[in-house]
């Protein structure tokens, strides 16, 4: 490892699809990483990788893994799929970053966790939006101290995510599929690490409403922490409403956001002729080598985020975080490092070339997916379901 020091951590990517697409830009603009390799199905797909960045292309994960000159290997392929890739990146000596969700069930996620173990490489799950600059300034300013003792955290987003283009498994909720395994893992992540506690409880209820999309599309849980704290988690992804018009109109992504454009999803998703209309519009999402590699000037987010503590509060924004005290109001400003998905990257290359255990690490990702099923339980028992694999994350200055 010595040797490799201030050498950029050579990655491959397994899945070219939407996920790797929404990375790819704080991956290019990065000189601690070097794309080298893919794995994709598509030979289209793999075709434009290695126009783009030169290397190998692989029709399957398993000869990526293969590949000696890749260091760590970048999940990015279906959740339901993440577990088996998983394994075959540890036992071929790679670290990983893993999309989130870390999987779809718990003893897939814990082999995942045992697997890095056991071959002696680090596991990071994300991209999720608990990496974003404001949530790590939030952080910063609950540590100081000044606020008190975090009591209450509310998160709630309203998309158009159901009525995108969609791929059949992202529709079937056994499969992986809907917005608690997609889009709940991102407020969970959030709330847990804002409140320096461990969950104790779920309670929640979904909603699956439209016959077209048969999975859950909008949901509301609470979850309650063992200091006695506790956070409110609500979200719709399909798209009558935009919560964005609270975000000063920035996108999840943090570019400026037409607001007359928003129900155009919607309106597209009941206009596909055939389903193989819908897969064709799903993979012009995918890369394709002509990706659109410029930078937003605001931070990505996941909705209003407000925190709530015994001597004020806080409310996170794209651009900083307002801080509400006795004294008054006043914002923090917490301009990009580099590109908004920077704190990946420290954590893949903190780990690859410094051995720096992550803070989104497997355990993280388990306990996160822990409370996403929770939800899913909850709402089909109609009761709060207690937690197992829950720790404490604490805001330390």
């Amino acid at each position: 490892m010595n040797s490799e020091r201030g050498q950029p951590v050579r990655l491959g990517v397994a899945g070219l699809g939407r996920g790797f697409m929404l990375t790819l830009p704080s991956l290019t603009c990065d000189r601690r990483v070097a794309l080298v390799a893919a794995a994709a199905p598509r030979e289209e797909s793999r075709r434009a990788f290695v126009e783009a960045f030169g290397g190998r292309a692989y029709e399957s994960v398993a000869a990526l893994c293969d590949d000696p000159e890749v260091e760590a290997v970048y999940i990015a392929t279906p959740h339901e799929m993440h577990a088996e890739h998983v394994a075959l990146a540890a036992a071929a000596g790679k670290h990983v970053l893993v999309e989130k969700p870390i999987a779809t069930s718990l003893a897939e996620a814990q082999g995942m966790i045992e697997a890095a173990s056991a071959a002696g490489v680090h596991l990071i799950v994300g991209p999720s939006h608990s990496f974003d600059g404001p949530v790590d300034l939030a952080r910063t300013l609950l540590a100081q101290g000044g606020l008190g003792e975090v009591r209450m955290v509310q998160s709630f987003n309203y998309t158009d995510f159901l009525v995108r283009p969609r791929r059949p498994e992202e529709l079937d909720t056994a499969r992986g599929g809907g917005v608690v395994f997609s889009q709940a893992v991102h407020q969970v992540d959030v709330v847990r690490s804002l409140i320096p506690s461990a969950a104790r409880t779920v309670e929640a209820m979904t909603g699956a409403w439209d016959p077209d999309r048969p999975t859950e599309g909008a949901y509301a849980a609470i979850l309650r922490f063992q200091d006695g704290s506790f956070a409110t988690l609500a979200y719709s992804g399909y798209g009558y409403f935009d919560s964005d018009v609270w975000m000063g109109w920035t996108g999840e992504l943090g570019f400026p956001k037409d607001p007359e454009a928003f129900p155009n999803a919607r309106r597209a998703a009941g206009g596909f002729a055939t389903p193989e209309a819908e897969q064709a519009a799903k993979r012009a999402r995918t890369f394709s080598g002509a990706a659109n590699q410029n930078l937003p000037s605001a931070h990505e987010h996941f909705g209003p985020v407000i925190v709530s503590c015994t001597r004020g509060a806080l409310r996170l924004t794209p651009t900083g975080v307002w801080s509400y005290a006795a004294e008054g109001a006043r914002f923090v400003d917490c301009p990009i490092r580099l590109a908004p998905r920077t704190g990946v990257v420290d954590a893949l290359y903190g780990a690859v070339r410094h051995g720096l255990p992550p803070r989104q690490s497997g355990r993280w990702g388990l306990a996160s997916l822990e409370i996403c099923l929770g939800i899913l339980d909850s709402a089909r028992r109609g009761d709060a379901i207690r937690l197992n694999h829950q720790f404490p994350e604490p805001i330390r200055k």
